[in-house]
């Protein structure tokens, strides 16, 4: 069991590695993020997909390769129908909004579950099914985008603070998991998922466990149901294509088995955070009229590399085995934090040019900056101190990976393929400091 679960986190390094580059690339891209609003409304934005990514995973762990394509089209049936019912006066508070959210959600899924399990057919079949059903469903309950949310979620879609109602939201369906988690249910969809007739044979009620597993991921289109109506403050039958799409590709992004029986909140939350970030970090190029089509397409790629990589990890993960992925998280995070600390407070440690030459104060006082760069310049300036502090934190890590590397080929009995890599790695990083230092005097030929 321990080496399974070793090998579940080797899938979370390649959404921790994808996180902290885009991380850092829409900090240095999109400074507006790196403030109370820009969190605040990533916080909203995000919330949807990231529930609907929920319900797939609770789903995918059930195994039978039930991915539920209609995921997206009834998180907008539910949208629709809570914004018809408030535009009728049937629901306006919050009581009925959660209850109509939550229950259709649940009752769909249970009608997805007693088809799959007493009828037997195929879940990819019922899936595409009702895909195609509450699509027009949708268009005919409401035919465009437009009418208005109940009354009570107009501020929750702001995004002017962090804490918000949609957050606490999130909150709530990860800590719900996550105790759900310690329980014997779990352990026993699990056990389904990897194998469902073995665990028929060991006692285990597998159609109990179905039907509660999809009842799970009812509740969370529901919860996903609710903070997308808040984000928009309306009605749109149109968005379920792109929502399914977008969590699918969070789901197997997050390192969750379409297989069944490997996935949680940290991988689904990991994917879904990757693809709202993507989405922002594209969104700060110019591609004109086709930036739709761009973004669609990165989705695709990132997909099928995902799919790709995801034969890849267990081979790659023998080499790597002896690097944590929550080291890997932490040291990625310091990282990340301090770029984007450097991106919000350039403005304050960073004076206008003509008060510098008068301005006399304690280095420290100014971000340990010895002196201005051009702030209309693209890109991260450091100071002299700021750029020995990086150095030395890369450096740091750097000696630790190699001791961890060669404590383990130590143990090896021949030397594993990553630390070829690692050595050309750093081969190839010496030959390009050399380059990048062609304009010394002994590469120019002056005199020394």
């Amino acid at each position: 069991m321990s080496e399974r679960s070793s090998s579940t986190s080797t899938y979370l390094l390649v959404p921790i590695l994808l996180i902290a580059v885009l991380l850092g690339i829409a900090a240095v891209r999109g400074p507006s993020l790196v403030s109370l609003s820009g969190f605040g409304s990533a916080i909203i934005v995000a919330a949807p997909l990231t529930l609907a990514t929920y319900a797939l995973m609770a789903l995918a762990v059930a195994g039978r390769g039930t991915v539920d394509l209609a995921i997206g089209p009834l998180l907008a049936f539910i949208n629709v129908s809570i914004v018809k019912l408030n535009m009728i006066g049937a629901v306006t508070g919050p009581f009925g909004v959660f209850f109509v959210a939550l229950g259709i959600g649940v009752l769909y899924q249970l009608l997805f579950a007693s088809i799959v399990i007493w009828v037997r057919v195929q879940p990819i079949i019922v899936a595409l099914s009702g895909f195609l059903a509450l699509t027009g469903i949708n268009l005919v309950i409401l035919p465009r985008p437009g009418g208005m949310a109940p009354e009570f979620m107009a501020s929750w879609g702001l995004g002017a603070t962090i804490f918000s109602p949609v957050l606490l939201i999130v909150l709530i369906a990860t800590a719900g998991w996550l105790l759900f988690t310690l329980t014997p249910f779990y352990a026993n969809l699990r056990m389904m998922g990897y194998d469902e007739r073995a665990a028929w044979t060991s006692g285990v009620r597998i159609n109990i466990v179905r039907i509660g597993a999809h009842v799970i991921a009812g509740l969370f289109v529901g919860l996903g149901a609710i903070c997308y109506t808040a984000l928009i403050a309306s009605g749109d039958p149109t968005q379920g294509t792109n929502m399914t799409l977008t969590a699918t590709t969070a789901l197997v992004l997050g390192g969750v088995s379409l297989a069944g029986g490997r996935g949680g909140v940290t991988g689904a939350l990991l994917g879904a955070l990757n693809l709202y970030l993507i989405g922002y970090v594209l969104a700060t190029f110019n591609f004109g009229a086709v930036q739709a089509f761009v973004t669609q397409m990165a989705y695709g790629l990132i997909l099928m590399a995902s799919l790709l990589l995801t034969l890849l990890v267990p081979v790659i993960g023998r080499h790597i085995s002896f690097i944590s992925p929550w080291g890997a998280f932490v040291v990625l995070a310091s990282v990340v934090i301090g770029i984007m600390l450097h991106v919000a407070t350039s403005s304050v440690y960073m004076p206008a040019e003509p008060a510098m030459a008068a301005w006399q104060g304690d280095l420290l006082t100014r971000y340990l900056l010895v002196s201005p760069a051009e702030t209309a310049s693209f890109g991260l300036v450091f100071s002299p101190i700021q750029r020995f502090a990086f150095l030395a934190a890369f450096a740091a890590v750097v000696l630790a990976l190699a001791a961890r590397l060669i404590n383990a080929e130590a143990q090896a009995k021949r030397m594993g393929l990553f630390l070829y890599i690692f050595v050309a790695v750093l081969i190839v990083a010496l030959f390009a400091l050399v380059a990048a230092q062609g304009n010394l005097t002994l590469f120019q030929g002056g005199a020394p």
